[in-house]
């Protein structure tokens, strides 16, 4: 530690190897604690290493990473362990920009943003309350400063083709003027033509070239203006612009920021609140498991008791988890109390409407908040990525909660004598049908992302995803019977798809530059209300009553359709990444 605090207050470049392994590994931490693969980790890691000349190898778990750094003079190996492990999307898209900021005040080029402003707006204004709005301000002003620039070189090469063609003129008539001389003299070209004759040509050409040097005038103004503007904007990003356009990187002042300046930023990253309060995220637990058991066949007096249950259970689950009650002892309590709460919902219902107590299902829906969908998927993108402990120990811990979750709702099941059967089909129209579905699904990936902490745009854009890809599985299933696996891997095919489409849209400028976020945080939510909760809880609702046959049954139903998620989501990552298209 000595040395650390020795080089605390020294440039990042200039400090010794522990101080900038304190910087890297703790960035491998905020990332792993909020839920990403171990892949995405190391890959932070790797980005944070490079402009401070560091080369990292890390050995990344559930919850521990041991990283090895050396600068080819000294190594030295940290290890940091997670009392626990959660899901925070905003933190992994912030962590995205600290790396593009980092990066470039080391005097190196960012690849996050195209536009490192937004990075840097955010990472230097993360104090603020409206942080975000800060950032969208400052896009839209260098983007204006673009337009401005664009506009007036657009006019000054409009005003230079039109004194050219003013020239061309001019020498047309000058050359139809000798003509008429030489022919009034004799054949042209046997008689020297006169000292008058030259002399009145020389006018003309001296005005030529007045009006190519103001045409040149005009236009290196405004290229010059237009160039200013872009170094500007490329200055606060590290970067140059050269005069054809291309960027090169250009150090910033030498040393660049300070270890305390950089841990100072990820301190603000690190301490920042929850976005939504315990009972908003209660009210996006309720809407997203009563849609979630619309799309599952559940009707009205379904989606009422889900609604009422899951809210409830998120609240409470919350409170818990605030307090750092262990986790599986949380969601244990969280499901019981979600699943009475809906059948306590139904039968008071029932008081007025006996048909509210046939609805022995509805409480499996106000139980599907707990849904480890971030572990899982990632998991199995870690196993693609052939990092196995990590994988193997994420879909450990997957299938760790989803077994207390279905085991306390089949406690709950037994308690009241339920006896869930499935959700009675409604029979709508089928255009209805899928206009229904397409509600339901931006409503549950909505609720979803609420409940992993994803700013409201993040949200809303994972939202418009899964609202596509959930619909066309769901029909796929219905008007071409296609088997419920393969419409699972087509749809996160699908959703990785869009999303990879969403970040180059962004990254071309057909989309704003602060709407960037990390495929993960768009795909995940997008797919997670795709896992099929429903199967699961029946099987253990058939194992707790020792139908081993219809445990089965159910468990591999959805064990299948579990793995196809991940192998979509990869599937479409190795057609549009060339880092995963190849093992280097």
């Amino acid at each position: 530690m000595e040395d650390i605090e020795r080089d605390y207050d020294k440039p990042i470049v200039e400090a010794c190897i522990a101080a900038k392994t304190s910087l890297i590994v703790r960035v491998g931490m905020l990332e792993l604690g909020a839920g990403t693969g171990s892949f995405r980790v190391r890959e932070m890691m790797h980005r944070i290493a490079y402009p401070m000349g560091v080369h990292v190898r890390a050995d990344v778990n559930l919850t521990d990473i041991e990283a090895t750094c050396t600068d080819g003079v000294s190594r030295i190996t940290e290890v940091v362990d997670l009392p626990t492990t959660g899901v925070n999307t905003e933190r992994i898209w912030l962590l995205e920009h600290f790396a593009d900021w980092l990066s470039v005040k080391c005097g190196q080029a960012g690849t996050y943003h195209a536009m490192s402003v937004v990075s840097r707006e955010l990472v230097d204004n993360l104090d603020e309350p409206n942080v975000y709005a800060a950032a969208r301000k400052a896009v839209k002003e260098v983007l204006a400063q673009d337009q401005e620039a664009a506009k007036a070189l657009k006019e000054a090469v409009a005003t230079a083709v039109q004194n050219q063609d003013e020239i061309s003129q001019s020498r047309i008539d000058a050359a139809a003027m000798d003509t008429r001389t030489a022919a009034g003299l004799g054949t042209v070209g046997s008689t020297p033509r006169s000292e008058d004759s030259i002399d009145s040509k020389a006018p003309s050409v001296s005005a030529d070239a007045v009006v190519k040097d103001s045409d040149s005038g005009a236009v290196g103004s405004a290229a010059t203006g237009l160039s200013a503007t872009s170094q500007g904007r490329d200055s606060a990003a590290g970067r140059s612009a050269s005069s054809d356009g291309s960027a090169s990187p250009e150090p910033q002042a030498t040393g660049g920021i300070t270890v305390r300046q950089a841990h100072e930023r990820l301190d603000l990253i690190e301490r920042r609140k929850p976005l939504y309060s315990p009972l908003f995220s209660g009210f996006a637990s309720a809407v997203a498991c009563a849609a979630f058991v619309f799309l599952l066949g559940g009707g009205p007096y379904d989606m009422a008791g889900a609604f009422v249950g899951a809210g409830i259970g998120q609240w409470v689950r919350r409170q818990m988890l605030g307090r750092r009650i262990n986790q599986f002892f949380a969601t244990g309590v969280a499901v019981i109390i979600a699943a009475l709460a809906c059948v306590g919902t139904l039968r008071l219902v029932g008081i007025f409407d006996p048909v509210a107590l046939k609805h022995d299902t509805a409480y499996i829906g106000a139980i599907l908040f707990v849904i480890p969908g971030f572990p899982l998927v990632t998991g199995g993108l870690d196993i693609a990525k052939l990092d196995f402990p990590s994988g193997v120990q994420r879909i450990t811990y997957a299938f760790s909660i989803i077994l207390v979750a279905t085991l306390g709702g089949w406690a709950v099941a037994r308690m009241v004598m339920l006896n869930p059967q499935g959700f009675e089909p409604m029979n709508l129209n089928p255009w209805l049908m899928a206009g229904f579905r397409m509600i339901a699904a931006f409503c549950g990936v909505w609720g979803f992302s609420v409940l992993f902490n994803s700013p409201q745009r993040m949200a809303l854009v994972a939202a418009v995803i899964g609202a596509l890809t959930d619909t066309m599985r769901l029909e796929m299933q219905d008007l071409l019977h296609v088997p419920p696996e393969m419409a699972a891997f087509l749809g996160a095919f699908l959703a990785g798809m869009l999303a990879t489409v969403w970040r180059s849209s962004v990254r071309h400028g057909l989309l704003p530059p602060h709407l960037g976020y990390p495929r993960i945080s768009l795909t995940v939510p997008s797919i997670v209300i795709m896992v099929p909760g429903l199967y699961m809880y029946r099987a253990m609702f058939y194992l707790g009553q020792f139908n081993t046959l219809n445990a089965l049954d159910w468990a591999f139903r959805a064990f299948m359709v579990i793995i196809c998620l991940p192998i979509g989501l990869v599937t479409a990552r190795v057609l549009t990444d060339r880092s995963w298209r190849y093992d280097v």
